[in-house]
């Protein structure tokens, strides 16, 4: 059984509908797949219903944008959360406020490209944006290709948009501890994404993991492309350390993100089925607190 466990659609920043992304997922002969677009549940009842026509399982999923520490010391950390229910007040506050912050930086951000000469607007973003829950950086840098600024998303970003850069604004995310609270008590599980990617490894240190596992969190992705085969090793064993899952996934975008082509890294058999266990006892754990939540299920055919 092939399962790839982190997936974008253009419900967020991939290039793909929900519906389309799951058809392409069986196309490339995966058995199960999960949706898990930045901060939104918006695309699961389409990716659902299109799992079910091509009968292949699928796993209801986000990637939360969070923040860990604080001060100079702070970075971002993306929380993988599956099987929540998105309408819980608490979460969804939280995710509100996530978006809203994703929202409000863009005025900052379009103006500190004005100062460089680049002159898009908001109108620009949202014409490349499609469906998207809230335009976010990805959706700045394809408004910047579709001007004829650079080449492609991945330029944009270094150039401009990631921390550091010129037009770079910083906008509120969920404290990572807290979110992990969250997650549990709308009847989810939590898996930190790519978590030595991109420098993360200072945040995201042996210690601080197993101090995240202390705190429930379900597991960790291990299999990803911007992980090393050392990462891989490392990562697995440290996994198996603590009792964590350990997956593995493309982190597809469709055209948004080169080389993250569906399917290129999956979750062994044995661990989707120790997160798929966590999942049903999350959900009984937080119906048990609370009858009114309404977990999503993962579906497997």
């Amino acid at each position: 059984m092939s399962a790839d466990l982190h997936t974008h659609s253009y419900r967020s920043d991939g290039t793909d509908s929900p519906k389309n992304l799951v058809h392409a997922a069986a196309a490339a002969g995966l058995d199960v797949v999960a949706l898990t677009d930045h901060d939104s549940a918006a695309g699961w009842d389409e990716a659902s219903a299109a799992a079910a026509e091509v009968g292949i399982g699928f796993v209801p999923g986000m990637e939360v944008s969070c923040t860990l520490g604080s001060g100079a010391g702070s970075g971002s950390v993306h929380l993988l959360a599956y099987g929540v229910d998105p309408r819980q007040p608490m979460l969804a506050a939280e995710l509100d406020q996530v978006v809203a912050g994703r929202a409000d930086r863009l005025p900052g951000t379009l103006h500190r490209l004005r100062r460089l000469g680049i002159d898009i607007d908001a109108d620009d973003v949202r014409a490349v944006a499609g469906e998207a829950a809230a335009l976010g950086r990805p959706h700045v840098a394809d408004a910047l290709v579709a001007a004829g600024v650079v080449a492609d998303r991945q330029e944009a970003l270094v150039r401009y948009l990631m921390p550091g850069k010129p037009a770079y604004v910083p906008r509120y995310s969920a404290p990572l501890r807290e979110m992990l609270a969250l997650v549990r008590a709308a009847g989810g599980v939590s898996v930190v994404a790519h978590p030595w990617a991109r420098g993360s490894r200072r945040l995201l240190t042996p210690a601080t993991l197993a101090e995240l596992a202390r705190l429930g969190l379900t597991g960790v992705e291990v299999w990803h492309r911007n992980h090393t085969g050392h990462d891989w090793r490392e990562l697995g064993t440290l996994a198996a350390d603590l009792g964590l899952v350990a997956t593995g996934a493309s982190d597809f975008h469709g055209l948004g993100k080169v080389d993250h082509e569906l399917g290129c890294h999956t979750t062994p058999v044995p661990q989707l089925h120790r997160l798929l266990a966590a999942m049903e006892r999350a959900a009984d754990a937080a119906l048990d607190v609370d009858p009114s939540v309404r977990p999503a299920a993962a579906v497997l055919r």
